[in-house]
């Protein structure tokens, strides 16, 4: 049973990592949503596919979001403790430091649990889920860009597009109208094709994509010049842009399944595997390094500590990241992995918290006897 103390703490807790959550969560969607609206208007990603995309991704930052989400509302609600003198009083009731742990095991446990099973398994497969769905979608004319019987923006290039119908794959249509412009010097050129029939293809790397028109004409000059050319082709190729593909070794190996990580031998596959190991281990670690981080004194700044604690949060991932790196290298054995960065961060969190449990002595008093001359003027001056 929880006592009543134990209670008000939680709830503490609780609102201050679901504030700290839900803020760092906007931020991060906000310059996602920023990232994947830009490339659905160059055309590198399916316009269709936009919230899929914004959900998978922002699974796959939740292992950096939550550790920091963590670390921030308990810096926010014991801080806020210290600061009302709340913490005093429970200090001069005999509640010792270390025993603000209960309730925040109570909140990190269960994130340490959520935050492994995203790292080592939901995480790659949205990474793998996003991949296969655009990989899917650009196989078609409609994640393209193009509607039929609709005038459109050329995904990926400046001009107009119409088609007049397509088939339900959306490989196929017929009927089509391209107008671009490009600037020529001081002149603008202008280029119209249109096309009896068409298809889309992928060369073969399966990144480019074009569209095969057939049987058309062409016609291209300068505005306001007498320069202008009609051609007739028989076939003829017009390039959209590349699909929004990842194909890097790292790429490849967050995408990777933990059963392919755990069975290779490759530093990028070892260095993963420590990766996705220290998210969980980072909710832990932080979290008790929060604890002593959030001590304020009365009349200090409000957020002089909290400046502290995340400069230690940036030195403690920075450190991590050049472990990564390290390893990814082969510069460090794969069974050392980051242990040689949480080990001193984790010692570091506990002899913290043990020396906020070590109270000032009060100061000794002098054993030296007193003269006699005092002890008279204490007791009144003697005798009248």
């Amino acid at each position: 049973m929880l006592r009543i103390i134990d209670r008000y703490l939680l709830r503490e807790l609780a609102y201050g990592c679901f504030a700290s959550t839900v803020v760092l969560l906007v931020v991060t969607l906000g310059g996602t949503v920023t990232d994947v609206l830009t490339k659905v208007a160059r055309g590198r990603l399916p316009g269709n596919l936009v919230f899929e995309i914004l959900g998978l991704r922002t699974l796959d930052a939740l292992t950096v979001l939550v550790p920091l989400a963590v670390f921030i509302g308990v810096l926010l609600a014991y801080g806020r403790l210290w600061r009302d003198n709340e913490m005093a009083v429970l200090q001069g009731a005999g509640m010792p430091l270390h025993y603000l742990l209960r309730p925040l095991a109570l909140i990190a446990v269960p994130a340490v649990v959520l935050i492994g099973l995203i790292s080592f398994w939901l995480a790659p497969a949205a990474i793998r889920l996003s991949h296969r769905l655009v990989e899917e979608a650009n196989r078609s004319l409609v994640v393209a860009g193009l509607e039929a019987g609709r005038f459109v923006q050329l995904p990926g290039r400046g001009g107009v597009i119409y088609v007049g119908a397509m088939n339900d794959s959306g490989s196929h249509f017929e009927r089509m109208f391209v107008e671009t412009e490009r600037a020529d010097g001081e002149a603008t050129r202008i280029d119209v094709i249109t096309a009896e029939r068409g298809e889309l293809r992928r060369e073969s790397d399966g990144q480019g994509r074009f569209l095969a028109l057939q049987n058309g004409f062409r016609v291209e000059g300068r505005i306001g010049y007498d320069d202008f050319r009609l051609l007739r082709f028989k076939g003829n190729d017009i390039a959209l842009a590349d699909n929004e593909t990842d194909d890097t070794p790292e790429a490849l190996k967050r995408a990777a399944p933990l059963a392919e990580l755990l069975a290779g031998n490759e530093p990028l596959q070892r260095a993963e595997v420590h990766w996705r190991l220290a998210a969980p281990l980072s909710v832990l670690i932080l979290a008790v390094l929060a604890v002593p981080l959030s001590r304020t004194r009365p009349r200090e700044a409000r957020y002089a500590g909290l400046l502290i604690a995340l400069l230690c949060y940036l030195i403690y991932l920075g450190w991590l990241g050049i472990a990564r790196a390290l390893i990814e290298q082969g510069r460090i054995p794969a069974f050392v992995g980051l242990w040689w960065v949480h080990l001193p961060a984790a010692a570091v969190a506990w002899w913290l918290l043990r020396r906020g449990d070590r109270l000032p002595q009060p100061p000794v008093q002098s054993s030296a006897p007193v003269p006699a001359a005092s002890r008279r003027k204490n007791d009144g001056g003697g005798r009248s």
